[in-house]
């Protein structure tokens, strides 16, 4: 089954399928070892570990593509993609779309914040008018239709925070209606608004978690609870470089503070070499060079 196929059948279940951010190919990969279904690439995450820079529009688009290419070919299961505003007006939308759809991604984010935009959870957004959202996701929707009629359009809106939920609840709708597959509403707040958009929304809602461990802007709530709601997806999208960067905070402020430089013994800090290389595929590479490069070649190289 093509892997846009498992995610939209997940989707459309409406149990909540958990879909958790990535920052690079290697918490990818990770993610998807841990048993998840499908991975979200983050684009908070992007911006942090690529430039360890807030999410306000400052990662190239070039860049995006190039490092949800390695994302998706990281791992064998559905990866969304973050394409941000779209990369510009409905042709450029739509032009990202193809893109991404012929890179193997099952799905992506595109929403109606103004360029630059940010962080769905920081204070400042604006919002472009719902008619131009709506001519964007027209314009993804039939390069979708062309090249893959099961790759997932998840239409954000950001206009909570500026408008309120019946404002929200109305371009969900329009953005359903020009061809989005999925609605996702973020900082919506409560499990109230959370259960009102259930019901007024004509399709699938994902709710964004951020992290799984704090509220921020929206309520947490326990996954079975949303799949009995009937949501969609759920999105948390910064938890794994908000792991890495307290992991890394915390063990080089240990390594520093150490009185010998070193930290013997203390094994918790991380992975073994072994562990680690064995993770990333380092005996499957040594086989191939078993198999493809000449006999004397590898007894010179592994005397």
């Amino acid at each position: 089954m093509k892997k846009t196929t498992v995610l939209r059948k997940a989707i459309m279940e409406r149990r909540a399928v958990v879909v958790p951010g990535c920052h690079d190919a290697l918490s990818a990969k990770i993610i998807e070892k841990c048993g998840f279904e499908a991975i979200q690439v983050s684009g908070f995450g992007l911006a942090g570990s690529l430039l360890a820079k807030p999410d306000v529009g400052l990662v190239q688009m070039k860049d995006v593509l190039d490092l949800t290419w390695n994302i998706v070919q990281a791992v064998n299961i559905p990866v969304m993609a973050d394409v941000d505003t779209g990369g510009g007006n409905a042709i450029n939308a739509a032009w990202v779309t193809e893109r991404v759809i012929t890179m193997g991604a099952a799905g992506l984010n595109i929403e109606d914040q103004v360029f630059p935009k940010r962080c769905g959870h920081m204070a400042g957004k604006e919002v472009i008018p719902a008619e131009e959202m709506v001519g964007k996701i027209k314009a993804c929707a039939r390069v979708r239709d062309r090249l893959d009629p099961d790759f997932i359009i998840n239409a954000r809106t950001d206009v909570f925070a500026v408008a309120g939920l019946d404002e929200a609840i109305r371009r969900c709708n329009l953005y359903l209606e020009a061809g989005a597959d999925l609605a996702f509403i973020d900082g919506i707040k409560s499990r109230a608004d959370i259960e009102r958009a259930i019901k007024e929304i004509k399709g699938p809602l994902s709710v964004n978690l951020m992290d799984a461990v704090s509220g921020v802007k929206t309520e947490l709530i326990p996954i079975p609870e949303l799949a009995r709601m009937g949501v969609g997806r759920v999105s948390i999208p910064v938890a794994s470089i908000m792991v890495m960067h307290k992991a890394l905070m915390e063990f080089f402020t240990a390594l520093k503070n150490s009185p010998t430089g070193i930290l013997a013994g203390q094994t918790q800090w991380l992975s073994s070499f072994e562990e680690f290389t064995t993770f990333v595929g380092l005996k499957e590479y040594r086989k191939l060079e078993e198999e493809y490069l000449p006999k004397e070649k590898l007894e010179c190289k592994y005397k």
